[in-house]
């Protein structure tokens, strides 16, 4: 079994804590669109009957610094006009001269060729689907129905309490199946399923995040009493459940904290994940600090730091060996760039103990004469960090290593704001929007008439399955799980924006040939402004905001700019009231009415 490890520069804590995030670093603001991939699948030699054409991804417009690249994938135009395979989305038929045979329906609007949804994100539309669909062609799959297991982590575990309880979330497992079932409710109305319908399946952990022992129990008995054909979310501190998932050849989906990149590859193609992986992370922040911060003045620190030239330290939750792997790694690439770290302390997630850590910690990093800590760990020990840090009446620059939730304004207003005042960093999270007006929470509310029972948390339920829903479109009715691999891998990726990260999967040129089962592959950069009012993600008011510079624009790996902004009010941006230009939603009849 592979070592859990979590999802910051050197791991730090989890990426699917069970009320704050099936996807962690994205956790919480991600909220991906419904539309998360435009993708085919599927082999002609298995399946002549159901041929595909590759995709066509709409980059109109795309935010991130550089374009993504041409992958060669275009229309299939082989096949006679006039003849309708699948899947077949609307560009496509365009292409072949077919899109006036195809009744198209009312969840398609024909003048921009995506769906009738008000989601700027919203997928292309595909055709709908006659003939036979093949029955049973997958485990989980019948000719009417896929079955789908969401499983939620267990009631009132201490370890994801103690993440909880800082912010005062307090939706139920209950609350969270009812909000499930309205996101397939709608992408069973909305996206193309190739004559079956969703049956989906509830299921809550019976051991605690990191009890090994539970969760491949849970997920034998999974497999074993409901057979499905895909598993959404798991554990959140252990890979145990992923890995007994793909030894019993069952797809899953944010099932399991980050892995290496050999995790997926040796479990291909059963485990997938949505977040960018901790290594991943890693290198978008040592290009950060290359270009922008490293050889200058700690400028951002308190008084007694800011006209020292920066010295580093590294802060980070060790919680595997995976852990302190990466971050031997990250001290190494530090070094190579001529700024080694002065100090490189663990810390253990004990919510016993991290006072006292928290004393050591800072004693050790002011002692060495740190100036910018650069901090991967999990969203509440900051609290503890920065409390210390004041007492001590030491005030360096605290540069968040993307770590999960640490880039969240809920968690941030609970840490000492004279500390935080002098925090930035690199996230991988989007540019925030109003909660009640972009994303999942405004789609459900849109399609259901009334907001989601599990209000605080939909932006984390929802990824999962708009991801799973995605591919399935462009799988065709041939859905098996390699076909599901061929899909993701063969989309060119998510559509471009400020308000959403940028998704890939397989091999697009970003991480040096290997192949990729994580999503994100964008990163921004945000500043702590400790005085900005307005609400969470939570929509609760307060004071302390991050601010996104350049209003959010997004950087691919290889392409971070060296012009700094950070602390410049110019240009950056705390959240969206309304959508950013060009990302403006659509105005289409509710069909709650």
């Amino acid at each position: 079994m592979q070592p859990a490890s979590a999802s910051g520069a050197t791991g730090g804590s989890n990426r699917q804590l069970k009320r704050w995030g099936p996807i962690a670093g994205v956790a919480a603001v991600l909220a991906i669109g419904a539309g998360v991939l435009i993708a085919t699948g599927g082999d002609d030699e298995e399946a002549a009957d159901t041929t595909t054409t590759e995709a066509v991804v709409d980059t109109t417009a795309p935010t991130t610094d550089t374009d993504p690249p041409d992958t060669g994938s275009t229309p299939d135009t082989s096949e006679p006009a006039g003849e309708i395979t699948f899947p077949l989305t609307y560009s496509q038929a365009v292409e072949q001269g077919v899109e006036d045979q195809v009744d198209w329906g009312d969840r398609c609007d024909t003048s921009t060729g995506r769906l009738a949804v008000p989601d700027y994100f919203a997928p292309e539309c595909y055709a709908p689907f006659t003939g036979d669909n093949g029955g049973s062609t997958a485990t989980g799959v019948t000719a009417e129905e896929i079955t789908v297991v969401y499983y939620e982590g267990q009631a009132n575990d201490p370890i994801i309490a103690y993440i909880t309880d800082a912010i005062s979330v307090d939706d139920t497992n209950e609350q969270q199946f009812e909000t499930m079932r309205g996101l397939v409710d709608y992408y069973e109305a909305f996206y193309e399923m190739y004559g079956r319908t969703i049956n989906l399946v509830t299921f809550e952990g019976t051991g605690g995040a990191q009890d090994e022992v539970a969760a491949r129990a849970d997920a034998a008995a999974i497999v074993e009493q409901y057979n499905p054909f895909v598993v959404l979310g798991g554990p959140a501190l252990t890979s145990a459940f992923g890995d007994e998932l793909a030894a019993r050849d069952t797809l899953c989906i944010s099932c399991t904290p980050g892995q290496p990149a050999e995790f997926y590859s040796e479990r291909d193609p059963y485990v997938w994940g949505l977040d960018g992986s901790a290594l991943q992370k890693q290198a978008h922040v040592l290009e950060f600090l290359e270009k922008q911060i490293i050889g200058k003045a700690a400028e951002f620190g308190g008084h007694a730091v800011k006209e020292q030239p920066r010295k580093f330290g590294l802060l980070y939750l060790e919680s595997s060996g995976a852990s302190k792997d990466l971050a031997d790694r990250f001290a190494a690439e530090m070094e190579a760039l001529g700024a080694p770290f002065a100090e490189v302390v663990p810390y253990e997630l004990n919510p016993a103990t991290i006072q006292q850590t928290a004393v050591q910690v800072i004693t050790k990093m002011k002692a060495a004469g740190v100036t910018s800590i650069v901090f991967s760990g999990d969203p509440v020990a900051p609290r503890d960090f920065t409390k210390e840090a004041t007492a001590q009446e030491y005030f360096p620059e605290w540069i968040v290593a993307a770590s999960t939730l640490v880039d969240v304004t809920a968690f941030a207003r609970t840490y000492d704001q004279q500390q935080w005042s002098h925090a930035f960093g690199v996230t991988q999270l989007a540019t925030r929007g109003n909660p009640t007006t972009t994303g999942a929470y405004a789609n459900y509310e849109w399609f259901t008439g009334q907001a989601p029972a599990a209000d605080d948390t939909i932006g984390v339920i929802a990824p999962a399955p708009a991801l799973f829903f995605a591919v399935l479109q462009g799988i065709g009715p041939n859905l098996t799980a390699e076909g599901f691999r061929d899909a993701a891998f063969a989309a060119e990726g998510t559509r471009p924006g400020i308000s959403q990260p940028y998704l890939t999967y397989g091999d697009k040129g970003y991480w040096d040939g290997v192949a990729d089962y994580q999503g994100v592959d964008d990163a921004t950069v945000f500043w702590w402004d400790p005085v900005a009012t307005g609400q969470d993600e939570i929509r609760r008011d307060g004071t302390g905001m991050y601010q996104y510079v350049d209003g959010g624009l997004r950087y691919l790996p290889g392409a971070w700019t060296s012009d700094e902004k950070l602390f410049d009010p110019e240009g950056a941006v705390s959240i969206y009231l309304e959508p950013p230009a060009g990302e403006e939603r659509g105005d289409y009849p509710s069909p709650a009415g």
